[in-house]
């Protein structure tokens, strides 16, 4: 069973309100609160090499991408640190505030545990005028990206010269304000993978998704081949998916790229083909 399949369980005990997209939102006087939290665990999330700054740096960013893709502005986020070793806190609490610094957030305080494996539980708010929610895709809508797809990936792979896509990841936070505030109808982040992403899109639609893999955009150095896979099915890249009217395109301020189009028929269509939810996945054995 996979973490997608636990969701439907999830949905049965609190409902779909607030699980449909990477945030949970609530009204807070004239403005919406949104309302994130993650869990990171050194032998399943961490890739090998990764320094406890690094750790830090990326535990604040898996959260602070979700408030992102909700076209919202971070405030803050609050870290559960359980340790193995006590040396290690400083470091890690450090990179932490670095990732949090860079998105605008401030590094608020969190909880202190003993642990036999290294565990972060990071939560984050941020707050919006107008949240963009992973539903909303309309027919005829452009399917979009931010950036390059596969970097992550391909450095998991060995090309070292995109570790700092793998082990320092950006939360596309200023890019996630600027679609909110152009109009795009439908958004997340792509931090499983692209092709996984569209299905997550589907779960929350009543609309499908057709891409184009040739409008993907190529990752220097690397195979065609190899590239397009990285791109479709690799995890760890933190970018946004987001679905928009083709008028509103180009967006000033954000390396957007059209890469297909929503469409009526509820499925996921990669090149014409209807394509599986293959991408990043926990797993639990039965």
């Amino acid at each position: 069973m996979d973490e997608r399949e636990l969701k439907g369980i999830v949905r049965e005990v609190i409902g779909a309100e607030h699980t449909l997209d990477d945030c949970a939102v609530f009204a807070c006087g004239a403005r919406l609160m949104v309302i994130t939290t993650d869990m990171l665990h050194e032998e399943t999330d961490f890739p090998p090499g990764m320094t406890d700054w690094q750790k830090g740096w990326m535990g604040a960013a898996v959260t602070l991408s979700d408030i992102a893709a909700m076209g919202a502005d971070p405030a803050g986020v609050l870290m559960a640190v359980g340790l193995d070793r006590t040396g290690r806190l400083r470091d890690i609490l450090v990179g932490a505030k670095a990732c949090c610094e860079r998105c605008g957030a401030l590094l608020a305080g969190g909880d202190l545990d003993s642990h036999r494996e290294l565990t972060l539980v990071s939560s984050g708010i941020g707050f919006a005028d107008r949240v963009v929610r992973r539903s909303g895709a309309q027919p005829g809508d452009r399917i979009c990206i931010t950036n390059v797809l596969g970097r992550a990936q391909a450095a998991l792979e060995g090309y070292r010269q995109y570790e700092r896509f793998l082990l320092e990841p950006v939360p596309r936070c200023e890019e996630g304000l600027i679609l909110a505030e152009a109009g795009v109808s439908a958004m997340m982040d792509i931090s499983d993978g692209l092709v996984i992403s569209l299905h997550d899109m589907l779960d929350a639609n009543t609309c499908g998704f057709s891409i184009d893999s040739t409008l993907l955009p190529p990752i220097d150095g690397i195979d065609p081949v190899r590239s397009r896979e990285y791109a479709l099915y690799g995890g760890g890249d933190f970018e946004l998916l987001f679905t928009c009217p083709p008028q509103i395109l180009p967006v000033p301020g954000v390396d957007g790229r059209v890469i297909g189009t929503v469409i009526a028929e509820p499925v996921v269509r990669v090149d014409g083909k209807v394509t599986a939810a293959l991408g990043y996945l926990h797993t639990w054995k039965e």
